[in-house]
């Protein structure tokens, strides 16, 4: 027998068990911390610019173009382009979880260098970039000084100039970046009115600073080859770029007759600017330069943040006085606080299960012997993660928490089965021991198999429901095979060790218990005989229990995961079409005013003239990082971030000029843009976006008026006024004007031009031209613009031009290379996220013709996958854990009575769901898989029993009902230490707690019904089936 070697040297079990904790602790001490593993699917950014195009003309000459090539990609989940109007494309190409990243950009990279031949020379020159990116934001950071010391663009050039690069270098940074990007520009604001007076034209403007401020190669004096010799070869430079607007002003545009000469400063005003003058930040109120940092695809959250504050620190020694950094955003923090939650609930689980096993045990000798298996089993598993690749993270640290009331399980089988032997019969504790092991190890062994094996579908299965289970799968299976190698060395050596023969009197509490429990025995008996006595009336119960099962599966919302309080919401701001940034700004401030009243709020971050689902830049829209204060300081309900939302919302609710609406973060960073659903509405029959405008529209508006639904909004707006140019070409032809320099005319004054380069502080900038502001205010400006006619006249651009005024969109999206309208919303508290679905698929199928469909992005198409998916993984653990018992009894029929077991547990799991108003997510799914081993190994220890007296030769009733009694007491004390160890998960609190409840209420409440009401139907499912056995297969 395996365990009498280590009955007979306890200290080489010892030892095992030691070398297995340190192995455990080595490894901790290497582990990589984060909130998930790497569950998201991976993405790629293919992104240009195409400068002066709009959204449409951007879509048409260069999105489509690109994704006709891209389209087919391996292991592509989904792509989605998005244009905007200050001519930037990005396109968003997701891959399946796991993807090699590296050979699928290098795919997308030779796809994309296809399309180049069709696409615009313009693209071409500023070249198409191609890059894995996370959508995962790190961290953004605020520049901000005290008392205005420093403006914007001073802070964002700093930035740029002393930070960034600092942070891009840190293992992990994918991208850091300065929102809005004010990177210093030679800005040159010509007056258009006094070039008509000098008789200049822009074009002539720009020539003069393209001559003169060019950096010419000179070549050498005395290079080789000449036919003389001579002494020195010298090196001839030019005065090359110029360094200051001072120098720019001097520039000559043009000479007189008269020799004098009209020069730069005569005719525009030079500063040294902002590039760009589209975006404005805040930071609790304060004007800030932002820096959004963003992760690879792989990095670890945890680890680059921590590198991150310490690159900070080091930073801000150098800063100069007056200037201050503070965080807008840190997802981290959510993750850090959930972390220690955990560890929190791990060890008040601990705590629960040792006073379990006390209480039935009733002794401390004993006690010491299960406990033992705790930390040799739960340390011993992080070597395990070590070997397998994983980190330390919450689904293993969840598994950690379900493994504490399990690992202890085995060594109660074995310490309880010899202190039986003990009390019954004439033996010494080492005989005792050796025994008890001869008649359990074959059901340890059983035990063990079939928790591992229940897991073994969940670990096979792909995408990102697949790659959580997986995480949580393994840590069970290395946890209970460890526990299960304790069960059969350490403790039946510290058995024979440590345990008496002579009982030591135990408390009075224990000795009441312990008459209590005994009287519960005796009557167990009886139950259960009766049970078999009228056993038709117990299966039509077992009938109506599996049509609760059935209905209650049916009414349970689903979801992906829990909605968690992260301590952060978005306010998102709305104004209409073309509003001016003057007036989204003023919204956000009057937001960052409201919410920085509010006690819970800490920070107010305030972003306007960006996007908040596609980051695109645009006048009319802006968002705010609404940061609360710590979640122990917020413990009431009406402190959380869902109900201080919509009090904040509300007070902002009487400003009539925007909407704006409350948008938590998604529940796992990264995926979505933001929590709630990601819809898209496609149109597949080459229509309008108009068209596609109004059907989103209708959509919004009767989900709107849904109480389960709220913040329901699309991103499409297709009436954005803006004015096409329709140029005279006879007009022009007539006069002797070339049509581009009309265009370029245009652009240098309503625009901005770029010419060349400058080079300040170590770093090239843009030389920039544009009208002054007050000749860019309205359309009436075009006639203070004029254009030189071949005959030298100064012709008024309002001759030549007509301006249309026309409705195009702002911005527009193209999901899986069709014209699309995304619509984002999210569930009221008290419903899932998928009624949020069903509801939307609904109100989609009576509103949409034919031709336009609909499809998911983000977690929307992960849980529609998962509840594609998560049910075949349900079944086979089912089926895995049938053959494995087939395989260990020899016997098609006798695993029935085991597998049967399962229902009982499901019932419980899925009540207690029902009751709490939780959901059917990926936290449940792993739940029940749980209860599906759990469930086996409990009617395992029965059905073993009643074979073993069968073997004895007790009648099969007799065999059925003392196979019962005696692994009752087994069965119920570790029932309670599981359900103990699992009540702190069911009932935490703090950072993460909704995902704690989910899975701690599934298995307490599954094991509840399975103790209470499961163990008088498994030896009924015995008894029937044995008799079935008996008369059917008589030889078997």
């Amino acid at each position: 027998m395996f365990s009498k070697f280590f009955i007979n040297r306890p200290n080489f079990a010892i030892v095992v068990s030691l070398i297995i904790i340190i192995a455990g602790v080595m490894a901790i001490r290497t582990l990589p911390v984060q909130e998930y593993p790497d569950v998201v699917p991976p993405q790629i950014i293919v992104s240009t610019t195409y400068s002066g195009a709009d959204a449409i003309t951007l879509e048409n000459t260069v999105a489509s173009v690109l994704e006709e090539k891209i389209n087919g990609v391996d292991n592509m989940l989904y792509m989605m382009s998005t244009t905007s109007p200050s001519g930037l494309l990005t396109m968003n190409l997701y891959f399946e979880v796991g993807t090699d990243m590296a050979q699928a950009k290098l795919d997308v990279n030779n796809r994309v260098r296809l399309a180049e031949s069709k696409l615009p020379d313009a693209v071409n020159r500023q070249g198409v970039e191609v890059a894995e990116r996370s959508n995962d934001t790190l961290r953004v950071l605020a520049l901000t000084s005290e008392n205005n010391r420093y403006d914007t663009i001073f802070m964002s050039n700093y930035a740029i100039n002393n930070i960034l690069e600092e942070f891009k270098r840190i293992p992990g940074v994918s991208e850091a970046v300065v929102v809005g990007n004010q990177e210093y520009a030679i800005r040159v604001w010509v007056d258009p009115q006094k070039l008509s007076f000098y008789n200049v034209t822009t074009t002539e403007v720009m020539n003069a600073i393209k001559a003169q401020n060019e950096q010419y190669p000179m070549g050498q004096i005395g290079q080789e080859p000449i036919q003389n010799a001579v002494a020195f070869t010298y090196t001839v430079t030019s005065t090359g770029r110029l360094n200051s607007p001072e120098e720019f002003e001097q520039i000559l545009v043009k000479s007189n007759p008269d020799g004098s000469a009209l020069r730069l400063k005569d005719v525009a005003n030079l500063e040294l600017g902002s590039e760009r003058y589209f975006f404005k930040g805040l930071f609790n109120k304060e004007p800030t330069s932002m820096i959004r940092i963003t992760l690879t695809s792989k990095a670890n959250a945890l680890e680059v943040s921590d590198l991150l504050d310490k690159k900070l620190e080091e930073i801000k020694k150098s800063f100069p006085e007056g200037l201050k950094i503070g965080t807008t955003y840190d997802p981290t923090l959510f993750v850090k606080a959930s972390i220690k939650e955990v560890i929190v609930t791990l060890l008040e689980a601990v705590a629960l299960v040792i006073f379990v096993v006390y209480l039935f045990l009733g002794n401390i000798r004993a006690t010491i012997i299960p406990v033992l298996a705790i930390p040799v089993s739960i340390i011993g598993t992080f070597a395990g993660f070590y070997a397998t690749g994983f980190s330390i993270n919450l689904l293993t640290l969840f598994g950690l928490t379900l493994a504490i009331g399990l690992v202890v399980d085995d060594a109660i089988i074995v310490i309880e089965n010899v202190e039986r032997i003990l009390r019954k019969e004439s033996l010494s504790v080492k005989e005792a021991t050796i025994k008890a092991m001869q008649e359990i190890t074959a059901p340890v062994i059983a035990i063990v198999l079939v928790l591992c094996a229940v897991f073994i579908p969940a670990s096979f299965m792909g995408g990102l429901s697949g790659t959580m289970s997986r995480q949580f799968a393994i840590t069970i299976v290395i946890s209970v095979t460890i526990s299960g190698l304790v069960a059969l060395t350490l403790t039946p050596a510290l058995c024979s060790l440590l345990l008496k023969k002579e009982e030591e009197e135990p408390l009075w509490v224990i000795q009441k218990f312990n008459a209590l429990f005994d009287y519960i025995t005796h009557h167990f008996g009886q139950i259960v005989k009766n049970a078999i006595r009228y056993a038709l009336f117990n299966l039509l119960l077992f009938g109506i229990l599996i049509f609760a099962i059935v209905k209650l599966m049916s009414i349970i919302p689903s979801g992906l995961v829990p909605k968690e309080d992260k301590g952060v919401f978005f306010a998102v701001t709305t104004l209409p079409a073309a509003a001016s940034l003057s007036r989204t700004h003023a919204i956000n401030i009057a937001v960052g005013d409201v919410a920085l009243k509010h006690p819970s709020v800490d920070k107010v971050g305030g972003f306007s003239g960006s996007d908040f689902s596609s980051k695109a830049y645009t006048t009319e829209a802006g968002y705010s990082y609404v940061r609360l204060v710590d979640w122990d300081e917020r413990k009431d309900a009406n402190q959380s971030v869902d109900a201080i939302s919509k009090e904040i919302i509300q007070q902002l609710s009487s400003n009539k000029e925007a909407r704006i609406v409350a948008v938590e973060p998604s529940a796992i960073s990264g995926l979505g843009v933001s929590g709630g659903f990601e819809m898209y509405i496609q149109n597949k029959t080459g229509g309008t976006y108009a068209s596609l405008e109004n059907y989103a529209k209708e959509i919004v508006a009767r989900a709107s008026t849904r109480e389960e639904l709220r913040s329901v909004r699309s991103t499409l707006s297709t009436n954005t006024p803006q004015y096409r140019i329709e140029v005279n070409h006879q007009k022009a032809q007539a006069y002797g004007i070339d049509i581009a320099d009309i265009y370029t005319t245009i652009q240098a004054t309503f625009g901005s031009v770029y010419i060349n380069d400058i080079n300040l502080f170590g770093r090239s900038y843009r030389v920039n031209i544009q009208a002054k502001g007050d000749f860019r205010e309205g359309t009436q400006n075009y006639s203070d613009i004029f254009i030189k006619s071949s005959d030298g006249d100064a012709i008024a651009l309002s001759d030549l031009v007509t301006l249309k005024r026309v409705i195009n969109p702002n911005i527009t999206k193209r999901f899986n290379m069709f014209p699309s309208a995304q619509i984002l919303g999210e569930t009221n508290t008290g419903y899932s996220s998928g009624e949020g679905l069903k509801i939307m698929e609904e109100i989609a199928a009576e509103v949409l013709p034919e031709g336009y469909s609909i499809a998911w992005g983000g977690a929307s198409l992960q849980e529609k996958k998962l509840l594609e998916t998560g049910n075949l993984s349900f079944i086979f653990a089912i089926v895995f854990i049938f053959l494995i018992l087939v395989a260990l009894y020899e016997s098609w029929m006798i695993p029935w009575a085991i597998v049967l077991a399962v229902p009982f547990a499901l019932l419980g799991a899925e009540l207690s769901i029902w009751l709490r108003g939780l959901q059917n997510n990926i936290y449940f799914q792993i739940g029940l898989i749980t209860l599906v081993g759990l469930s086996a190994k409990n009617a395992i220890l029965m059905v073993e029993f009643a074979l073993q007296k069968m073997e004895e030769g007790y009648s099969l009733i007799d065999a059925t009902i003392e196979g019962a009694k005696i692994r009752f007491r087994p069965i119920i004390m570790t029932s309670f230490a599981f359900i103990a160890g699992t009540l702190p998960l069911a009932l935490s609190s703090g950072a993460g707690a909704n995902s704690r409840h989910v899975i701690g209420t599934t298995v307490v409440g599954g094991m509840v019904t399975l103790t209470l009401i499961g163990v008088f139907f498994v030896p009924l499912f015995f008894y029937l089936i044995m008799k079935i056995k008996e008369k059917f297969l008589p030889n078997s």
